[in-house]
């Protein structure tokens, strides 16, 4: 799929071009690869917090209590 981006500032559009001369790319495979690496990132981010969410879930169903972390974050602070 193509992708048209319009009206992008000077400085972004120099700072793009230098960062695709550093890595060998053109600018074009350039900003492929950093709309691929970012959308990798939020899909990670995505099952880290659906797993996290689950886990805390999980914890809270089982009726264990746990302690307050404002409590042991000051005890381990103040000494």
């Amino acid at each position: 799929m193509n992708v048209l981006v319009r009206d992008l500032s000077e400085k972004t559009l120099k700072e793009l071009k230098r960062q695709a001369a550093e890595n060998k790319r053109s600018l074009p495979a350039e900003l492929k690869a950093i709309l691929d690496e970012r959308a990798d990132q939020r899909r990670h981010f995505r099952k880290w917090s659906k797993n996290v969410n689950r886990i805390f879930n999980e914890l809270k169903s089982s009726g264990q209590k746990f302690p307050d972390s404002t409590e042991i974050i000051r005890r381990h602070r103040d000494g």
